[in-house]
């Protein structure tokens, strides 16, 4: 490089295009927001089927201690509220970062989760992701599911922000396909 040459500063950014479109691959979005409404119910389930019984056994302790668990509860409870956003986080990025690149529920609903340009969710990915989710739901409960309706690939305000899209896995979108040609 030469003195009259501009200099290169900073980090290049290479800007992939969307892997995934619409009007060529209908059947990736097919249905999508209905199952993930349901699938959200199963991962609701068991992020909280863990946390009551945990607060059952801690009532159970209590009874049968006669009272005297309660005192170590007591010193326990700052870190109960905090247990359960580690446990939902390590769930959702533990999930995601699987090779399905789905939570459980998304699983069982044929879904998986993939950046905008194709590649499978990561763990930090999935975590961020289900804080956003989070997040979005309790200020905006209604609207985050609007805006899936006005949008090509059906994605949700923290789909948008965290740049992920979730789709049809695999075997249910060639399903939708072979269903159409014949």
């Amino acid at each position: 490089m030469t003195d009259s040459e501009p200099r290169r500063i900073g980090v290049s950014i290479e800007l992939k295009p969307h892997a995934y479109d619409p009007m060529t691959n209908p059947e990736l979005f097919e249905g999508v927001l209905a199952r993930r409404m349901i699938a959200f119910v199963i991962d609701l389930a068991i992020i909280v089927v863990p946390i009551v019984l945990a607060a059952l056994f801690m009532a159970a302790a209590t009874i049968a201690t006669l009272g005297l668990a309660a005192i170590l509860f007591v010193f326990l409870s700052p870190l109960y509220w905090p247990l359960i956003v580690i446990w939902a986080l390590c769930y959702y990025g533990y999930t995601f970062a699987s090779e399905a690149s789905a939570t459980i529920g998304m699983r069982v609903m044929d879904l998986e989760m993939r950046t905008w340009y194709g590649t499978p969710a990561y763990f930090v990915l999935g975590a961020v992701h289900g804080l956003l989710f989070w997040l979005s739901t309790s200020f905006l409960t209604p609207l985050i599911l609007l805006v899936g309706l006005f949008n090509d690939r059906k994605r949700l305000l923290h789909d948008m922000v965290v740049g992920t899209v979730v789709i049809n896995n695999p075997a249910r979108a060639q399903m939708i396909r072979e269903v159409r040609r014949g």
